[in-house]
C-alpha cells in the first residue's frame, strides 16, 4: 500500500522522496513531530497495517504544540500550513486546501506538499534556516556584519522585554516577545556554526541533558517529595557541576554573571550560600540584622562610609526577600512601577491646579500623594 502511495505521489504531485518523507498515521498526528518543509504523507493506520491502541482517539499532543487546538488534526494543520496550501487526494483529480480540509478526508491517505523553508514559520527549523540565509554573501547587509559582540546589547535588551512582558501572565505579547529572545539564541548558534565550533544542535543537546541530570528523582531513581526537595537536590547537583568543572581552588560563588543586576547577583549569591549551609536559622535573624545594617548606616559619618553600610543594607534587604520566597529584581520593578503611576496621578492634579510641581512644598505634595493613593485603591477594589 505504501509503495503505491509513494509512486503516486511521485508521478501527481513531483515527490522528490530523496528529500525525506514523513509518514504520519492519521490518529497519531497531533503527536507527529511534523516539519512542514518536508513532504508529508497522512495515511489511516488501518491502512498502514498498524495497530491503534485506542481507534478513533487522536494521540497526545506532542510537547510544545500542546497550547490552542493541540488535540485537533485540522486545527493542527491549519497551524503548520497556510490555508491555501493544497492538499492532494489519492485517486481523486480533484485536491483540496488545508484551509478546505473536513475530518472525512483524513479517513483516506492525503499528501501535503512541502513549504519552502522560510515558510515553515510554525516548525523549530524555519528561524535556523531564515538566519542562515540572511548571513549568505546576497543576504542582509546588517546581519553579516553581526558579531557575537555586537549582538550582545539585543540580547540584553529582549531578555528585558521579556521580563517585562511576563508580568502579564500568558499574552500574545509574551509570544511575541520570546521570539524576539529566541531569535538571539539561534543567531548566535547560526554565528558559532560558522565559527566551526557549534552549532544549535550542541545547544539542543546541552540544556536537554543538563535539565535531565539534574532531575534524578523523574528520570533516575532519585526520590524528592516536596519543592524544598528538588531545590535542595538541584543545588547539591549544580555545586557538583561546578566543581568538576572549575579549576582548582574556584568557589561556590564563581562562574555568577558579573553582567547581573545587582539586586540578581546578590541574591543569586545568597541562595548558593544557604545551599550550602550558610543561612541565618530563621527570618528573625534577617531581619534583626537589617536593623542592625540600618543602625550603622545611621552612624556614618563619611560618605565612603555612608557608601558601604548603605551596600551592606541593601544586600541584607536582600536576604530578607530571598526568606520570603520573594524575588527582589521582581519587587523593586513593581515598586518603580508603582511609583510612576502614583506620581503621574500627584503631576495631573498639580496640573488642574495651574502651578507648577516645584513650587509646592513636600507638605502638598505628600498630601497629594496620599490622594493619589487612595484613589488608585479605590479603583482595583472589587
Amino acid at each position: 500500500m505504501l509503495d503505491a502511495l509513494v509512486a503516486e505521489a511521485r508521478l501527481r504531485w513531483g515527490l522528490d522522496v530523496a528529500a525525506g518523507l514523513q509518514v504520519v498515521a492519521s490518529e497519531r498526528l497531533t503527536g507527529a513531530p511534523i516539519e512542514a518543509s518536508r513532504p508529508l504523507l497522512v495515511v489511516p493506520a488501518a491502512l498502514l497495517r498498524t495497530n491503534v491502541d485506542e481507534p478513533g482517539v487522536v494521540a497526545a499532543p506532542l510537547p510544545g504544540r500542546a497550547g490552542p487546538a493541540g488535540r485537533d488534526p485540522l486545527a493542527l494543520l491549519a497551524r503548520l500550513y497556510p490555508a491555501a496550501h493544497p492538499v492532494g487526494r489519492f485517486g481523486r483529480d480533484a485536491g483540496t486546501t488545508i484551509g478546505d480540509l473536513v475530518a472525512a478526508d483524513l479517513g483516506e491517505p492525503v499528501y501535503v506538499a512541502p513549504l519552502a523553508p522560510e515558510e515553515a514559520i510554525a516548525g523549530p527549523w524555519a528561524l535556523p534556516y531564515i538566519s542562515h540565509r540572511l548571513r549568505l554573501p546576497d543576504g542582509c547587509p546588517w546581519d553579516r556584519e553581526q558579531t557575537h559582540a555586537s549582538l550582545r546589547k539585543h540580547l540584553l535588551e529582549e531578555a528585558y522585554e521579556v521580563y517585562d512582558a511576563l508580568e502579564a501572565g500568558a499574552t500574545p505579547d509574551l509570544a511575541a516577545e520570546l521570539g524576539d529572545l529566541l531569535l538571539q539564541v539561534v543567531l548566535h548558534a547560526q554565528l558559532a556554526a560558522e565559527a566551526g565550533v557549534f552549532d544549535l544542535v550542541d545547544v539542543h543537546a546541552a540544556i536537554a541533558r543538563k535539565i535531565v541530570r539534574r532531575h534524578p528523582h523523574v528520570f533516575g531513581d532519585a526520590v524528592a517529595r516536596t519543592a524544598a526537595d528538588v531545590t535542595r537536590q538541584w543545588e547539591r547537583i549544580k555545586s557538583d557541576e561546578r566543581a568538576e568543572a572549575a579549576e582548582p581552588g574556584a568557589g561556590a560563588l564563581d562562574g555568577i554573571s558579573s553582567s547581573l543586576p545587582a539586586l540578581a547577583a546578590s541574591q543569586e549569591m545568597q541562595e548558593r550560600a544557604a545551599a550550602l549551609g550558610y543561612d541565618w536559622p530563621d527570618l528573625a535573624g534577617v531581619l534583626a540584622k537589617v536593623a542592625e545594617e540600618l543602625a550603622e548606616l545611621e552612624a556614618a559619618t563619611t560618605a565612603d562610609e555612608r557608601r558601604d553600610e548603605f551596600g551592606d543594607l541593601l544586600f541584607v534587604v536582600v536576604n530578607a526577600g530571598r526568606r520570603l520566597g520573594i524575588e527582589t529584581e521582581a519587587a523593586l520593578r513593581a515598586a518603580n512601577a508603582k511609583f510612576r503611576r502614583r506620581f503621574g496621578r500627584v503631576e495631573r492634579r498639580v496640573a488642574e491646579r495651574g502651578v507648577a510641581i516645584r513650587n509646592l512644598d513636600f507638605g502638598d505634595l505628600d498630601e497629594l500623594w496620599d490622594a493619589a493613593k487612595a484613589e488608585e485603591r479605590e479603583e482595583i477594589r472589587p
